[in-house]
């Protein structure tokens, strides 16, 4: 018995200590919490994506070389997923962290509607936005900017970077420019229609889902996720005990999920429970993000 990319921080954080209490493997949860990599105190949680906080260093790196003396406006959400993503920008920022953030604004969950942030932080003269929303806070974001006339460098975790569920509903027009990161191929990006891994997406989708929305990111990194659980099931052979689950989801070598960036390969090992740990950052262009910038190691710490 285990359970398999079971989505959200707090739902996961919930029963964490339960499932390793009862010795259950929590596999390829979906969610970068970096407290999903800690085998010494949780050794039957293991995540899948990379840290909420390393991409959080990433943003930290871009905004230092592109807007150096830029105000940055901080909206997130209020819990770990969100305080995360601002522990991993403010250590890359460093000691200018509290120079350049000039507002740390958190919203609830069950908040309707975060106009009234976004709002504030124009109030604010911010001219860099760190934008640490879900899907429908994201686009709501998205939307209100635009509908003030606020246009900063806005920057979008990859959480609420879906050009089916966030940047379309938003408006294409409200989001030209806006920067966020990727690890596995976007479906609707045109340079890989001819990736085997993609046609062999596509063919998945045709078959066994086919309602299903390409734009939808959550499609493929399900697709993705999946098919790392069945290597982890590969590597058990006829040893299917939870003991062995966690010990063959604790020593992926080198693998590759179809449709990872390329340059993109998980390992894990008994003292390292995060599988992805690279990057690239990506930029709206008309309907589509393009990819730009080296290839970007997403290890706390690195």
């Amino acid at each position: 018995m285990l359970i398999f990319a079971s989505l959200g921080t707090a739902s996961n954080g919930a029963i964490q200590k339960y499932m390793n209490v009862k010795k259950v493997p929590q596999l390829f949860i979906q969610t970068g919490a970096t407290k999903w990599n800690d085998p010494q105190n949780f050794p039957w949680t293991i995540g899948w994506q990379p840290s909420y906080q390393s991409e959080g260093r990433i943003y930290a790196k871009h905004i230092l070389k592109e807007k150096p003396g830029g105000r940055i406006a901080v909206l997130y959400q209020n819990d770990d997923y969100g305080k995360d993503y601002l522990k991993g920008l403010k250590d890359g920022l460093g000691d200018k962290a509290a120079s350049m953030i000039v507002i740390e604004d958190a919203y609830e969950v069950a908040e309707p509607t975060i106009d009234t942030h976004i709002v504030k932080m124009k109030s604010m003269n911010a001219d860099v936005f760190v934008d640490i929303a879900t899907p429908k806070f994201a686009a709501q974001a998205i939307k209100k900017a635009a509908e003030i006339g606020w246009k900063p460098l806005h920057i979008l975790n990859s959480v609420g970077s879906s050009l089916g569920a966030v940047i379309q509903p938003a408006g294409f027009e409200n989001a030209q420019g806006i920067i966020s990161v990727a690890y596995l191929m976007d479906p609707l990006d045109p340079q890989w229609k001819d990736d085997p891994g993609m046609k062999a997406f596509d063919e998945y989708l045709s078959k066994y889902f086919p309602e299903g929305n390409r734009a939808d990111s959550l499609i493929v990194t399900g697709y993705n996720a999946a098919q790392t659980l069945v290597q982890v099931l590969k590597q058990c052979g006829d040893d299917l005990t939870r003991a062995n689950v966690m010990k063959q989801a604790a020593n992926l070598k080198a693998f590759r999920t179809t449709n990872l960036l390329p340059g993109i390969t998980m390992n894990t090992s008994p003292i390292d429970f995060a599988p992805i740990k690279q990057m690239q950052l990506r930029r709206l262009k008309g309907e589509r993000w393009e990819l730009f910038g080296p290839m970007l190691s997403a290890e706390v710490g690195g």
